[in-house]
């Protein structure tokens, strides 16, 4: 597909500075641009490539002011990065617009229905009493369990397994590999020593514009519902336990498990390998590092926490000064013991 440089300065709020006529058909790193190519420059340490790079065309933020001559054209937007960004989306929209129909074999059973624009891919499997909506793509090898509601412009990739009674939203994409609804982790010790199964009988639910990760696994409450509220974003390799409640537009890394019946807020980031406990509170706005673990409720909205042990970060960089300086400590305490 190819685009002139001022439908895309069109598309994204900006003007032009250089020959709007001119087509463009890849998108491209700045580094990397070749011919053809449309790249940005949002970050001041790349800026050197702005003047070597090959690319039809750069977007660029109104801050940017050139030092040098330029070999490529200008597209000037309030902020680049945005601006590239809602090209991305909206060249990914048009890629994932073009399947349609059905591919065979697949099964679709007789008591569920679809809305129009639909792509069923081979091999995938619809189960009883589904309500899947408008313009709906589901990849091949999906699994779709009985009485299961999808929302419209929902995607869901190759592989992926939603367990029965399951409700996702609207425009939510889910990819490949994860699995949506499976049973809790819930066990009960009986006397002889082994464990007996609890029955897992709630479901998972999820809002509109929700994005799940590859392999990532989110369990189906013992109970009720699992929620996962609008606008949330989960990386590949998340797993959130039964009960859990996200609030919405929080955002979580790679590899962090989430414990049973924890509360997380709204708008938090919770960055990879974070572990967190169950039944816990984590108030809105809260932010916790990388390996974090967090082990009792957050109150304090606003908060970054940090450590194996989660705490205050500053709290924490205060005591990460003095124990990098233990072995130096250690030394300074022996001459102090051989001197007394």
């Amino acid at each position: 597909m190819e685009f002139t440089l001022n439908q895309i300065a069109s598309l994204i709020g900006g003007k032009v500075e250089g020959d709007g006529s001119l087509k463009v058909s890849h998108l491209d790193k700045i580094q990397e641009g070749l011919p053809g190519g449309i790249s940005f420059l949002s970050n001041e340490k790349y800026e050197t490539y702005i003047y070597s790079t090959e690319a039809t065309a750069v977007i660029v933020s109104e801050t940017f002011k050139p030092t040098k001559p330029l070999k490529t054209n200008l597209i000037i937007v309030k902020n680049a990065y945005e601006g590239f960004t809602l090209l991305l989306e909206t060249y990914a929209s048009i890629i994932k617009s073009e399947k349609t129909g059905i591919e065979e074999p697949s099964y679709f059973d007789k008591s569920s229905t679809i809305g129009n624009n639909f792509y069923r891919g081979a091999f995938s499997y619809v189960g009883k009493n589904c309500e899947i909506g408008e313009s709906v793509k589901i990849y091949p090898n999906a699994f779709i369990g009985d009485n299961v509601k999808i929302g419209d412009e929902t995607i869901i990739h190759a592989g992926v397994k939603v367990y029965n009674d399951t409700i996702i939203g609207k425009k939510c994409e889910i990819h490949a590999g994860a699995v949506i609804g499976g049973d809790g982790f819930g066990f009960a010790p009986v006397e002889d020593g082994t464990y007996k199964a609890i029955p897992q009988l709630g479901n998972v639910v999820i809002g509109d514009k929700v994005s799940i990760g590859s392999n990532t696994t989110i369990d189906c409450a013992t109970m009720g519902s699992t929620v996962i509220n609008n606008g949330v974003k989960i990386d590949n390799l998340v797993q959130i336990a039964h009960n859990v409640t996200i609030g919405e537009n929080t955002v979580i890394a790679s590899q962090t498990g989430i414990s049973g019946s924890t509360e997380i807020g709204k708008n938090c980031v919770i960055a990879g390998q974070a572990g967190i406990v169950g039944h816990l509170k984590i108030v809105d706005g809260t932010t916790i590092g990388a390996k974090t673990g967090i082990i009792k409720n957050v109150t304090n909205s606003g908060q970054t926490l940090f450590g194996y042990i989660g705490f205050d970060l500053k709290e924490f960089l205060k005591s990460y000064s003095i124990f990098k300086k233990l072995p130096e400590l250690q030394d300074r305490i022996k001459e102090l013991e051989k001197k007394l």
